[in-house]
């Protein structure tokens, strides 16, 4: 119910690093709204001086052509869609930036945990438990047509210091003052510092 992220994980991502260029932006052409986003990403991109490379991906075996593909073109940075098949490719993803060394933005913090550099999208266990309270509500009466349609109520930044240092990037500091979660050391048990 919300307007793509996309082209301001784009913005985050070119403030993180100033010196892209050509940026890979990795997307579904399965989900019913991909054109729309990737004409957003593109318009976002010409504004901000960085020439977009969309990266159609539906499963595991596109990755690896994909991003092979992304190097040959001379890609400097990677925003990833918001998408759920591209959430369930999320190690494969991060492990395939990080091999070709590809600064990222995704969806959500699950990427963060994986590896990846940066994310910015919606607190989906949050929204998980506002469906369940209207859930709650239908199943006690309620008619579905008289709840209010409903947007999340944060979107959240989260940014990886361990792979900004892998990377050899400095976050600038006005990036991690607004962040939500600074992850200074990630790992499964979810090591962090909040912000």
């Amino acid at each position: 119910m919300i307007p793509s992220l996309d082209p301001k994980r784009l913005e985050l991502l070119k403030e993180a690093v100033p010196r892209l260029t050509h940026v890979a932006y990795v997307w579904n052409p399965a989900n019913p709204g991909g054109d729309d986003d990737v004409r957003a990403v593109e318009g976002a991109a010409g504004k901000l001086g960085v020439q977009l490379h969309p990266l159609a991906v539906k499963t595991a075996k596109d990755l690896d052509p994909a991003f092979a593909q992304a190097k040959q073109a001379g890609v400097d940075g990677l925003v990833v869609m918001t998408d759920y098949v591209l959430l369930w490719l999320r190690e494969h993803i991060v492990e395939l930036a990080a091999r070709y060394r590809f600064p990222g933005i995704y969806m959500a913090r699950p990427f963060i945990e994986a590896g990846g550099l940066l994310a910015y999208g919606v607190n989906v266990p949050a929204n998980f438990r506002r469906a369940a309270l209207l859930v709650d509500k239908i199943l006690k009466g309620a008619k579905p047509s008289d709840l209010p349609v409903e947007n999340p109520a944060r979107i959240e930044l989260f940014v990886n210091l361990k792979t900004a240092k892998a990377l050899g990037l400095t976050i600038p500091p006005s990036l991690l003052r607004r962040a939500d979660e600074v992850i200074a050391c990630p790992d499964k048990a979810g090591a962090s510092r909040g912000s």
